[in-house]
């Protein structure tokens, strides 16, 4: 008889989800190994990578508790962890489109556009991170893991959305910059990676309490 495993969410799967993306991201998008193993390889590393970012985004939404507070306010908590979630899911779409995407019209539909609104989402949900912060007066410091995580998340988020802007779809078919886009997509993985690896040592038995 085969024993049902079960696996409860953690803060520790949460952060292990993020940076086992982060990787996939980081390397797919590093420029010396992008052109090593081409364009679709790279492609698929993105979508296996953007998998891992919904899991892990599925769990924070999970660990964020109630979307609102006892007053009936929504808790900045919480909608940093939903729109995450959904950014995540808009990179699973853009990701797996442009394993395929050959037409200009669908580089712009399928690719671009729900790549750049899952950056949009990403830059939303680092803001109510930082919202949270700012609620409990640490906007400023004192400077912990914590703190320092959701500024580093911060700068990723930055980069994501700097990445969208330089990949837009020319006529041609190209992109604006596809330097520019690798090294920042790069660069905000990461950044990812490291805001998740900040707090993954305090993680073991952590939940999340915070009433912001």
């Amino acid at each position: 008889m085969l024993k049902r495993i079960e696996i409860t969410p953690s803060l520790k799967l949460q952060c292990l989800g993020f940076m086992i993306g982060s990787m996939f991201f980081a390397t797919g998008s590093f420029a010396p190994i992008s052109a090593a193993i081409g364009s679709t390889a790279s492609n698929v590393l993105f979508f296996i990578g953007s998998w891992g970012f919904t899991t892990a985004a599925f769990i924070q939404l999970q660990l964020s508790g109630p979307s609102r507070n006892e007053r009936g306010a929504l808790r900045a908590l919480w909608l940093a962890a939903a729109t995450q979630f959904v950014g995540t899911i808009l990179f699973n779409v853009s990701t797996g489109s442009a394993i395929y995407a050959e037409s200009i019209t669908a580089q712009e539909n399928l690719v671009w556009a729900p790549d750049a609104q899952g950056s949009v989402l990403f830059l939303l949900s680092g803001s109510f991170s930082l919202l949270a912060l700012a609620r409990v007066g640490r906007l400023r410091g004192p400077i912990d893991r914590d703190w320092l995580s959701n500024w580093v998340n911060m700068a990723g988020c930055v980069a994501f959305g700097v990445s969208a802007v330089a990949a837009v779809v020319t006529s041609s078919g190209g992109v604006e910059n596809a330097s520019l886009a690798a090294w920042t997509t790069c660069v905000g993985a990461i950044c990812f990676f490291a805001a998740s690896g900040l707090i993954l040592p305090e993680a073991d038995g952590a939940t999340s309490s915070a009433e912001n």
